[in-house]
């Protein structure tokens, strides 16, 4: 079944294909479809069904690797989008997952604090280069940690030094997947660690860093972050299927695939319920894929920040690794090389459930591709090469959705 009009941004243009899940050798390479068209002999209407047939079939194969559904969104620089959705949004019943429907977007999260954090900056209520302990005094201590020591710009940068705490919380997602943890407790487990370095010597990923400014904007705005993220960048750029869960909360508000994880038994379970009290302010909002793209389009266009603060944003250090070698990172954003050439801006986000690779591209169109399982709920995770390849393939369907578009 294939749908497809010409759409403003609050109703997307829709393209759905769906067929059977099978696995096919890792090594295959992804069919794209070949050959310039003609836009002057096409109506706007066949050449957006052409751009969707296109899509779904690129987004097929990420089914055929086993991938039980996928959702994606490619959105043009006038707002509208194109949406696709493939495989199985329901693996016991065999249901066709929702067009755009909503997702938890995991780390994308990161960019949404980023901008709470950077529009203070512009309020002159948070200054960059000032240490943590000037907002949030004697909180950030420990073995190697001194909050006197770890800028702002460092946390939002990943380049202060503080240990990781969710890989210790989120062990087994199955465990927590009904379990309540406070901000104030996650901290006490990154604490509880050595400092991973000196702030400011290298980089290298922590959502810790996220976690602790999600309690810096509490602070300073004396109003719950859920409230903030809100008010500042959801209700202002009219986003319907963008939220950060609120204290307790464990489905998913609006219409959405199954999110489906490995357990301990090794099978593959459904873990759409899930309170992401654990990943909070570094992972837990919930979007759907073109809801995503025009956050990330208001964003780069300047909508949410002032000039400054978005320069400061786009300021990065090296990041890359074995998906993307060259990537890079600034605050809260994620710069990405592409195939074709340029540099597409953006972040992505794993959690228990969902993977999401996201990014705006030079051109100004926005592209998102959300699988609704992690690679290593469904390969074998103890293969480092093949559980690679199961990363690569869903990183080369975006950038090559990105290239085409």
């Amino acid at each position: 079944m294939t749908q497809t009009n010409s759409t403003q941004p609050d109703t997307p243009t829709a393209s759905r294909r769906h067929r059977g899940r099978s696995i096919i050798a890792i090594g295959a390479a992804v069919t794209l479809a070949a050959g310039a068209i003609a836009l002057g002999a096409w109506s706007n209407t066949d050449a957006r069904a052409a751009a969707s047939t296109a899509l779904d079939e690129t987004l097929q194969t990420l089914v055929e690797a086993g991938y039980p559904a996928v959702l994606a969104s490619v959105t043009d620089t006038g707002g509208d989008s194109t949406n696709s959705a493939v495989g199985e949004g329901n693996l016991a019943t065999g249901a066709e997952p929702p067009l755009d429907g909503e997702v938890r977007v995991g780390s994308n999260t990161k960019m949404y604090v980023a901008t709470v954090v950077l529009q203070l900056v512009d309020e002159g209520l948070v200054v960059l280069d000032e240490p943590i302990n000037t907002y949030l005094p004697g909180l950030v201590t420990g073995d190697g940690i001194d909050g006197s020591a770890i800028t702002v710009r460092q946390l939002l940068q990943h380049t202060s030094g503080l240990p990781e705490y969710a890989d210790q919380i989120a062990a087994d997602a199955f465990a927590v997947q009904d379990l309540y943890i406070s901000p104030r407790d996650m901290l006490d487990v990154a604490l509880d660690k050595p400092a991973l370095f000196a702030p400011g010597e290298r980089w290298e990923y922590s959502n810790t860093n996220y976690l602790t400014l999600g309690l810096l904007i509490e602070r300073i705005t004396q109003r719950p972050l859920f409230e903030q993220i809100d008010e500042r960048i959801v209700q202002p750029l009219g986003l319907h299927h963008t939220y950060l869960p609120e204290t307790g909360e464990r489905e998913i508000r609006g219409e959405h695939a199954l999110g489906y994880h490995i357990d301990p038994t090794g099978e593959l379970r459904d873990i759409t319920a899930l309170d992401t009290s654990w990943a909070w302010s570094a992972g837990a909002i919930v979007a759907s894929p073109s809801d995503l793209n025009r956050f990330m389009q208001a964003l780069l266009a300047g909508d949410l920040t002032s000039d400054a603060a978005l320069a400061e944003m786009k300021t990065t250090v090296p990041s890359g690794d074995e998906l993307w070698p060259e990537a890079t990172y600034g605050l809260g954003l994620q710069g990405y090389p592409l195939s074709c050439g340029g540099v597409a801006w953006g972040h992505g986000g794993d959690i228990p459930g969902t993977q999401t690779r996201n990014a705006v591209g030079p051109g100004g169109t926005a592209v998102t591709v959300a699988v609704t399982a992690l690679p290593w709920a469904i390969t074998d995770a103890t293969d480092e090469e093949t559980l690679l390849s199961y990363y690569q393939m869903v990183v080369d369907v975006f950038d090559q959705t990105l290239c085409d578009n």
